[in-house]
C-alpha cells in the first residue's frame, strides 16, 4: 500500500488462535528491529527485545475480557489493536500496530475508531485509556490529536529497562 493512501474500506475482524504466528510476525515489524525502522511508530531505537511473546497473544485471544481486531492487506495482516475490558465503563487500547509498509495512510486512525466501537458494544465502554512509553513524544502528540488526553498518571515500564523508561496514561470518553 502507497504511504498516505488508506487501504479502500479496511476489513476489520477478530483475531483468533491460527492468527498468533502472523500477528506475532506483524507486531515485532511494526516495534522492534530494523524493519520497524521503515515506520515512524517504532521503539527500535529505545528496546531490542521481543515485543510480545506467542504464549502472551494465545492467551489474550482466550482471555474473555480481551479482543485482538485485526485487518489484512492480501494475505498479510496490515493492522492490530487490542481492546481490554477493565471494568466499571473503562477499557484499555493497547497493541496498536500498522505495519511499516502500510503507515502514513489513516490505518491507525480506523483500528482506533474500531477498537472504540468495539469496546462499547462488547464491553459497554464509555472511557478508553492507553500508555505510551513516556519518550514518544511524537506518538503522545498523535493521540492527542485523535482526541485522547494525558490524565497526569504515569506506570512503570512492563518490562526491565532500566530507569529512564515509564509510561504516560491517556484517557477519552467515547460514544
Amino acid at each position: 500500500m502507497k504511504a498516505g493512501a488508506l487501504q479502500a474500506d479496511p476489513v476489520f475482524r477478530y483475531a483468533v488462535a491460527d492468527d498468533v504466528p502472523a500477528l506475532k510476525a506483524l507486531v515485532e515489524r511494526g516495534y522492534r528491529g530494523d524493519s520497524a525502522r521503515g515506520g515512524w511508530t517504532h521503539e527500535a531505537d529505545l528496546l531490542d527485545d521481543e515485543r510480545i511473546a506467542v504464549d502472551d497473544l494465545a492467551a489474550s485471544l482466550a482471555d474473555p475480557e480481551q479482543r485482538i481486531i485485526v485487518t489484512q492487506h492480501g494475505a498479510a495482516f496490515a493492522g492490530c489493536v487490542a481492546i481490554t475490558d477493565l471494568g466499571g465503563g473503562r477499557a484499555y487500547l493497547g497493541m496498536l500496530c500498522v505495519d511499516p509498509a502500510s503507515q502514513a495512510g489513516g490505518l491507525g486512525r480506523a483500528l482506533i475508531a474500531e477498537a472504540e466501537a468495539a469496546a462499547a458494544s462488547q464491553f459497554g465502554t464509555t472511557v478508553m485509556e492507553l500508555t505510551v512509553v513516556s519518550v514518544r513524544e511524537e506518538l503522545i502528540a498523535w493521540y492527542l490529536r485523535r482526541g485522547y488526553a494525558l490524565t497526569g498518571e504515569t506506570r512503570p515500564f512492563p518490562a526491565p529497562s532500566g530507569p529512564h523508561l515509564h509510561m504516560v496514561v491517556l484517557a477519552r470518553t467515547i460514544a
